[in-house]
């Protein structure tokens, strides 16, 4: 967009042409995406509002017949956002979506199967508060097709950049200065299975610990099937990969798993969850936990409860279900009542925020690796320790730097400590 004579606006209100980049996992990630747009329209009224990402991919029609819409762009076209985008700002005047190839009065959504390889370059944003660990998307889509999930339709077939694009993107980071990288996709663990010579994730991170001189890795979301124990083993053994396993579970009932077609059993599940916390015992581990999920029983959902209890969890993302359009779950019976399922969800939070308290309480007095980010309160600066607990560091620090921290106190949400040592 720069390169095709367009500046960069400092908010959505100075904007002659605000861009929206759109998630549809949920019911609420719709609402959000919505109520964003018909803020942006009335703060704004002028500005020409484009709408892209899987929520566009999914309902272009829908999004839009909503005020100030001027363009809707699926995932399938969104790599060409700056061709469409061009146009509209042309003289201030609206360009008809004919004259830039569309499929609809408003909308440009393509076949998102038609794509066989990554197609949009990895995005991080270099002034964003948390420049210090940019995220690389490594892989996009998925071919798994759990009986909830809208992802596969609106991301398409599994597919990865080659590990020639992977190291070029993560030497590329390490020349602007980037110190720690976040690797991510859709579904990351089944990077390189599509390749030509076919490859997989163990693979690439050797790959980049021997050819780039990044200092850390931190992976993002894992399927369990994808934690091998080559995997597990890597990341135990390399002070450049950091201790950090996030293992998707959504239910620890054997026959709700079934329902949601997961791929794994709660037993698999539990085996790979300890040898993590044999490997690597002071390493932080999370889950996606799902409740509500239709012909969810007390007794299943006393079952996910007891296998959380059990295992050595130090943080939870929990989610109510969301029934979205098109999914086999959709349509199935024994929809669990609202009222429930938030009672389900508020205690495995409360659960949740017992085990992460434990686990942030046991490294007082003792010392951790972090990174530095950028914000300062006047007292401490945050950061981020090797094993994710966000760290309130005492004193101005510089941003972006690896620092062993002595840890003294822990609050319900962070820890606190003194700088120990840089590097």
């Amino acid at each position: 967009m720069l390169a095709r004579g367009m500046e960069r606006a400092c908010a959505a209100t100075d904007a002659e042409l605000v861009i929206l980049n759109t998630c549809t996992v949920t019911a609420s990630a719709d609402k959000d995406a919505r109520a964003s747009i018909r803020r942006i329209h009335r703060e704004n009224p002028g500005a020409r509002i484009l709408v892209t990402g899987c929520y566009a991919q999914r309902a272009p029609e829908e999004l839009a017949a909503l005020p100030g819409v001027s363009l809707v762009v699926g995932n399938s076209h969104k790599h060409r956002l700056a061709e469409y985008a061009a146009p509209m700002m042309a003289g201030n005047g609206f360009v008809p979506l004919a004259q830039i190839g569309g499929y609809g009065s408003r909308t440009v959504v393509g076949d998102i199967f038609a794509h066989t390889e990554l197609m949009a370059a990895p995005v991080f944003d270099a002034d964003s508060p948390e420049k210090t660990r940019p995220n690389l998307k490594v892989q996009d889509g998925c071919n798994n097709r759990c009986s909830f999930c809208i992802i596969p339709s609106v991301r398409g077939r599994s597919r990865s950049l080659t590990i020639e694009e992977v190291l070029r993107e993560v030497d590329g980071l390490v020349a602007n200065g980037y110190r720690e990288i976040v690797l991510s996709g859709i579904n990351l663990g089944r990077w390189g299975r599509e390749l030509s010579p076919r490859s997989n994730f163990a693979a690439m991170l050797r790959a980049i610990l021997q050819q780039t001189s990044i200092e850390k890795i931190r992976i993002s979301s894992v399927e369990p099937m994808d934690w091998t124990n080559e995997v597990i083993d890597l990341v135990g053994s390399s002070p450049r990969i950091a201790k950090h396993a996030h293992v998707p579970m959504q239910s620890g009932s054997d026959r709700i798993l079934r329902r949601m077609h997961r791929k794994y059993r709660p037993w698999h599940y539990a085996e790979r969850i300890e040898r993590i916390r044999r490997v690597m015992p002071d390493a932080a581990i999370g889950a996606d936990v799902m409740v509500g999920f239709p012909g969810e029983t007390d007794d299943d959902f006393e079952q996910t409860r007891s296998l959380i209890e059990r295992l050595p969890f130090t943080y939870l993302h929990v989610f109510t279900y969301s029934s979205r359009p098109g999914t086999p779950s959709a349509a199935m019976p024994e929809q669990v009542p609202v009222q429930i399922a938030r009672e389900r969800n508020r205690a495995l939070r409360d659960l949740a925020a017992q085990k992460k308290r434990g686990f942030m309480e046991s490294f007082l007095g003792r010392e951790l690796e972090a990174i530095t980010l950028t914000h300062y309160d006047g007292e401490a600066t945050e950061a981020l320790t090797d094993n994710y607990l966000p760290l309130r560091l005492g004193g101005r620090q510089e941003s972006n730097r690896r620092v062993l921290a002595t840890i003294q106190s822990a609050r319900a949400d962070s820890l606190s400590g003194t700088l120990a040592a840089a590097f």
